[in-house]
């Protein structure tokens, strides 16, 4: 007795595994039948004289150069009222690079502008006990605000100052 029964379990497992197989005509039949419904609607889509369109994939480029453009009238500017410590003085609009609670760090700044070609001053700011390091300094607010944007590629934080005399 034992002996069909290990015989009929032995024989239904390969009933089984050989049954559930599915062949791989059937996965060509499917592919061929796909294949072709394309190319239906392709020629479809010609018979009107039309084209199909390729779509090329989009390519990220990383900026290489990038171009600020400001309305002069919206740029924030803040207010200071300013002793120039080092320098030939401030005009209304100053354009500020750097600021420093040390005197020799905002000097050691000033001298790397005026080696550039910069007529840059320091300027201290009592109330707030810092020293400002101005690059430029201008009468109107739109050449301030010119001469802040080109300073932008070597000092992204520089802002412009409107001195309070």
């Amino acid at each position: 007795m034992k002996k069909y029964m290990v015989m009929c379990a032995g024989l239904c497992v390969a009933l089984a595994f050989s049954s559930c197989k599915s062949s791989e005509s059937a996965y060509r039949k499917m592919y061929e039948k796909a294949k072709a419904q394309e190319e239906n609607r392709a020629t479809d889509q010609n018979q009107g004289g039309e084209e199909i369109a390729v779509v090329a994939p989009v390519v990220e480029k990383p900026a290489s150069e990038t171009v600020v453009v400001d309305n002069a009238d919206n740029v924030p500017v803040r207010q200071e009222n300013l002793s120039v410590v080092n320098g030939a003085g401030l005009k209304s609009f100053s354009v500020v690079v750097g600021s420093f609670s040390v005197q020799a760090n905002a000097e050691g700044l000033q001298s790397t502008l005026r080696s550039q070609g910069y007529d840059a001053q320091v300027a201290y700011n009592s109330a707030n006990q810092m020293y400002r390091v101005v690059a430029a300094t201008f009468d109107t607010k739109v050449d301030a605000v010119n001469s802040r944007n080109e300073l932008r590629s070597q000092y992204p934080d520089a802002w412009l100052l409107y001195n309070q005399k």
